[in-house]
């Protein structure tokens, strides 16, 4: 299926990723939010990502930057729209409420995708009309640079839609994981939510402060992990042994008591020492300025790792090579 325009539902921060990633690759995108006010965020959200989104794709031949209209009508959009990638608060039931008028009025043939971080398909989808049609389609922020997005169909998704889904999200230049079985917060989001437990306990406990534990972070094993996962490199840290001398060494530390499966309740002391010291770190600069270093320093890995065809920047790769023969 041919996907000129591309409908979101929502336009958060999820949505405007959606948004800038796809006008920039030439797909046209109409948006629906019911508060007006959004139009113009959405608009100064897709100009702040333009730098990086050229700096990224530079010299990989695209069509003419895609439009984008705005309509405080969910139901326009749906009429007009080829896909639908709903992005809207994290709360199932307005998930629910939001997804059911909308899969009355677009064509059986529209995939509509939620970017859900946990809900499952086929608790959101078995209300709605065409049911086999709708899929999870779970990215990562921000969308306009982040490749990966985790495919998830439910009980009555057609393989059909999926296909749908795969090629579009390529199309845009995505790396698409299928996750073969559903479960809650799909793959990569249950690795965050152990690590984000984690950092909440030690917060809470005064073992460490939001710095300290970003810092154990970003100068460690985050450095690796834009390059390598962790499967990956604990088999090179088993040496010649590999894997399994690798789990020889290291894998009765498992049973140890050294971490906390179990979220700590969000008190109001813990809330405020997440917010004091994250606003340390800023050191007075805005989100917008924070996300212009993000930005830049993403962009730059996945450029290094496209010189070795590795990781994200394979994707790069596979994106231009695509873009290429679509352009001969």
């Amino acid at each position: 299926m041919n996907v000129k325009t591309l409908g979101l539902l929502g336009t958060g921060v999820i949505g405007g990723g959606w948004a800038a990633r796809a006008i920039h690759c030439g797909i046209n995108v109409i948006a629906a939010d019911f508060d007006p006010t959004m139009e113009k965020w959405l608009r100064d959200s897709i100009d702040n990502s333009r730098q990086a989104l050229s700096q990224l794709t530079e010299g990989i031949p695209l069509p003419p930057p895609g439009k984008l209209e705005f309509t405080t009508n969910p139901l326009e959009m749906a009429e007009k729209s080829d896909f639908i990638q709903e992005s809207v608060s994290e709360i199932e039931e307005l998930k629910t409420k939001a997804l059911l008028p909308v899969s009355e009025v677009a064509r059986p043939e529209v995939v509509i995708s939620s970017s859900t971080s946990g809900f499952l398909p086929t608790d959101l989808q078995k209300d709605l009309k065409h049911p086999e049609r709708f899929i999870v389609g779970h990215p990562f922020n921000p969308v306009y640079l982040c490749p990966l997005v985790e495919i998830v169909g439910g009980k009555l998704t057609s393989e059909e839609a999926k296909d749908i889904a795969r090629e579009f999200y390529e199309d845009i230049g995505m790396q698409v994981l299928m996750v073969n079985r559903e479960v809650p917060a799909h793959i990569a989001n249950r690795l965050q939510e152990a690590m984000w437990r984690e950092i909440l306990h030690m917060l809470n406990e005064g073992m460490a402060t939001t710095r300290e534990l970003d810092e154990s972070i970003v100068y460690g094993p985050g450095l690796r992990w834009a390059v390598m996962g962790m499967n990956q490199l604990y088999m090179m840290a088993g040496g010649d042994g590999g894997a399994r001398k690798f789990m020889e060494k290291f894998g009765p530390t498992l049973t140890m008591p050294w971490c906390n499966m179990d979220g700590p309740e969000l008190t109001e002391d813990l809330l405020d020492k997440f917010e004091f010291g994250t606003n340390q770190q800023a050191k007075g600069k805005t989100v917008r300025e924070l996300e212009v270093i993000r930005d830049e320093c993403m962009v730059a890995i996945q450029k290094v790792l496209a010189k070795h065809d590795f990781a994200s920047g394979k994707t790069l790769n596979a994106f231009r090579a695509r873009k290429e023969k679509q352009w001969r």
